[in-house]
């Protein structure tokens, strides 16, 4: 499995690869909102905590929505239209200052929490694939100098 990392130029938007919704049949809805939850966690604890609610209420519905857009992306019940209409996500961030720095530690978070499940592993390089395309949509801000990366090592 290769969850590799790759800092895009800045305003870069490839057509993101779509995933395998197999993966939803493994992790059904209640592993994909575990799964968005414990991301969350390690969002809120990161480098880029400053973009997430800081009220646990906020927190949690934030993880909903979240949890809501992924299930709907995998194939499952269409939560997120249901609840806040179509998904325009990059609208949605629009309020928000989202670097290519900041991408990579989200990216960063999501691929601790990939490496704990436990389903072929050819699933979860198809939603890595996807995460990793479809996150460079959400950048909206150009190079972050808050964020300091320890080593290089934390961009592969």
């Amino acid at each position: 499995m290769n969850l590799h990392i790759e800092l895009l130029p800045f305003g870069k938007r490839t057509e993101p690869r779509m995933p395998d919704i197999r993966i939803f049949e493994y992790l059904k809805e209640e592993g994909v909102r575990k799964l968005v939850s414990d991301h969350y966690d390690l969002l809120v604890q990161s480098k880029i905590k400053h973009l997430f609610p800081t009220d646990n209420d906020e927190l949690e519905r934030a993880k909903m929505n979240s949890a809501d857009f992924f299930i709907q992306r995998l194939g499952g019940p269409d939560y997120f239209n249901q609840r806040r209409g179509k998904p325009m996500l990059a609208g949605r961030h629009a309020r928000f200052q989202i670097s290519p720095e900041s991408r990579i530690v989200w990216l960063e978070c999501y691929r601790e929490v990939l490496h704990k499940l436990h389903i072929p592993e050819h699933l979860i390089q198809s939603y890595w694939d996807w995460l990793h395309d479809f996150s460079n949509w959400m950048v909206n801000t150009p190079a972050d100098r808050k964020i300091v990366f320890d080593n290089d090592e934390s961009r592969n």
